[in-house]
């Protein structure tokens, strides 16, 4: 820093109206990134059903396209935590722009599948490029904020991922009506993420510190907490994973994501093609019926932001991170059980509905669990919870279609199968409620080498 930027930066500390406000600009981008993730994601669970698909591959099973569906989660948990620690190490602006522009290229080339076996290949590699988004976003997200903010922040970014998965449905439906084929709707969702990577790669710096237009107003208020840790190297491999291997809360936090992504899965893999063809619901209003479900989970992620810190202020540190995401799980668990009890499709998706809000208002508290936990490791730590999640998703997606099967062949009749996917999604909300009951957000996977900033809540 030069000598005049020196000089006004401890000028600026004079005026507590001066802090400069890069740190939203980190957080407006993040949330783009977040839409580009789930707008892209999400979109195949719409496109598998469209008849521009299914004339394409007429012979394909629902297993198959189950298949296809979880190939993404699998390889997207795989490479959580591998991405995570290459974020760590090698910073989070050069990984992310990387990841947005690898898994936009992937889009387009989906695209250009000519079999199920091509698109499967192509999505499993668009996993491997998304796994690194959120562990990554999660540790810049750290970087940029102090830790009584980082929920809301959190929420804001998860709000660009639910807002992507909410308009996927509705969007992808009528550009494949506009544009005649599910092939050039992913070939325009490859050109805008390619844009969002430019404008990340812009925007964000690793640290405050290396951002040329952050003030030391805006530094003093996101606190230096992470000016004593070392640099993530090679060698800290083992040591990281030993860690993470060793955390009990960790291992508790990571069954309560495969359990409730599980559950929540259902509604962007299977939902568009149950109310089509178990319900009847023709496929445009059943996109619009998908989009509500998702929509309305949207403010969740606020509520859950605010709940989140609010939580932490009035309960401590570790019984604040456990209440809003142990009472939402239950909540959730109740909607799904009241799915299996209900004829109408309006109330089945009012239930979903429930079970959509129930997830988002504990999701920001997901997020803030691990950025307090992991430390230098944040990222990979994220990686490490989010892949078991994603398991989680894979299981869903391939499951689901099997429950279905089980359930008419020992029963005989359509709607014992669709109880007993509801009823096994309300059982793993259920679990999940259960195990974050014993996570402590109190504690480092790993404590710091050298004394840190106290985090005592004033």
């Amino acid at each position: 820093m030069t000598a005049p930027q020196a000089s006004l930066r401890r000028g600026d500390l004079e005026s507590p109206h001066a802090a400069s406000t890069v740190r939203m600009r980190v957080v407006a981008v993040s949330v783009l990134m977040a839409f580009m993730l789930y707008l892209d994601r999400v979109c195949l669970g719409e496109i598998v059903k469209s008849n521009s698909f299914l004339g394409d591959f007429p012979d394909a099973s629902k297993e198959e396209i189950g298949e296809v569906l979880g190939a993404f989660f699998f390889a997207y948990a795989l490479f959580q935590v591998p991405s995570g620690w290459a974020s760590d190490r090698f910073g989070g602006r050069v990984m992310l722009t990387f990841y947005i522009l690898a898994w936009s290229l992937l889009t387009g080339l989906s695209g250009m599948a000519g079999t199920l076996g091509g698109l499967l290949m192509a999505r499993l590699a668009f996993g491997v490029v998304q796994a690194g988004a959120y562990p990554t976003s999660s540790g810049v997200i750290r970087r940029w904020f102090h830790f009584r903010n980082r929920a809301m922040a959190s929420s804001f970014v998860s709000i660009g991922g639910r807002l992507g998965g909410t308009l996927a449905p509705f969007l992808t439906t009528l550009l494949i009506l506009q544009l005649g084929s599910w092939r050039y709707v992913l070939y325009l969702y490859s050109i805008i993420g390619i844009v969002a990577a430019a404008a990340y790669w812009i925007i964000v710096r690793n640290r405050p510190e290396d951002h040329p237009r952050v003030n030391a107003n805006e530094i003093e208020l996101i606190g230096k907490l992470d000016a004593a840790e070392p640099k993530t190297d090679a060698r800290d491999i083992l040591p990281m994973l030993g860690a993470i291997i060793q955390s009990r809360s960790l291992w508790l936090n990571s069954i309560a994501q495969f359990c409730l992504v599980f559950g929540w899965a259902f509604l962007i893999t299977w939902l568009p093609t149950y109310l089509k063809e178990e319900k009847g619901v023709e496929s445009f209003l059943g996109s619009l019926m998908v989009t509500g479900v998702l929509a309305i989970a949207i403010p969740g992620q606020l509520i859950g932001g605010w709940l989140g810190n609010r939580a932490v202020r009035s309960l401590g540190h570790r019984w604040g991170r456990i209440a809003p995401l142990s009472a939402t799980c239950f909540l959730a668990a109740l909607a799904y059980v009241g799915c299996s009890s209900f004829d109408s499709v309006w109330m089945i998706v009012a239930c979903c509905a429930m079970v959509s809000l129930m997830t988002d208002i504990g999701n920001p508290t997901v997020w803030a669990f691990m950025q307090d936990v992991g430390g230098r490791n944040t990222a990979a730590v994220f990686g490490w919870g989010n892949m078991w999640g994603n398991f989680g998703a894979a299981a869903s997606a391939i499951v689901v279609p099997r429950l279905m099967t089980m359930g008419r062949s020992i029963e005989g009749v359509s709607s014992d199968g669709q109880s007993l996917v509801f009823l096994t999604c309300a059982g793993m909300y259920m679990m999940a409620g259960i195990a974050i009951l014993g996570t402590d957000a109190t504690r480092l996977i790993r404590q710091p080498t050298t004394p840190q900033p106290s985090t005592t809540l004033e």
